[in-house]
């Protein structure tokens, strides 16, 4: 495997489509910055009031789907393990394996901006663990530890 390097900064939408398979609607991650290595990264979502999990969840009182904090955070720790890995051009399979001490501690609503602040726990092979955060405005909102798979199409 390459080495990774030390700091690769960020990664905009058009280098996350590259690394990542997700696509609209189901794409979490918006823009990801600070990213040293495969070691961290914080990832953005821009959380709008147009998004369709809103429909069903709740119609008059929206609130973004724990679930997809948790889908925020994976793809966060996907994205940055192709990109610092320098796993080739075009989208990797990414294989979210586990999750484990998720908590959700506040809403998240339309107009919040959340940061998926992810940590390197370990790695092996082909295998990544992080320890990771969500937060709107230095609040934290969620947190879990997630793992994933990344391979080459």
């Amino acid at each position: 495997m390459n080495e990774t390097a030390t700091t690769l900064g960020t990664a905009d939408i058009a280098e996350i489509l590259k690394a990542l398979p997700h696509r609209y609607p189901f794409l979490m991650v918006d823009r990801i910055i600070n990213m040293q290595g495969d070691n961290s990264a914080i990832g953005i979502k821009n959380v709008t009031a147009n998004e369709p999990q809103f429909l069903g969840h709740f119609p008059g009182n929206p609130v973004f789907p724990g679930v997809l904090l948790v889908e925020g955070m994976a793809q966060t720790a996907g994205a940055l393990c192709a990109l610092a890995n320098n796993m080739g051009d075009g989208p990797k399979t990414v294989f979210f394996m586990t999750i484990d001490k998720a908590k959700f501690r506040k809403p998240v609503v339309p107009g919040d901006t959340v940061e998926f602040h992810v940590t390197k726990i370990a790695h092996k092979r082909n295998m990544w663990w992080y320890r990771a955060e969500a937060k709107v405005d230095a609040t934290l909102v969620a947190e879990a530890e997630v793992g994933a798979m990344v391979s080459p199409r």
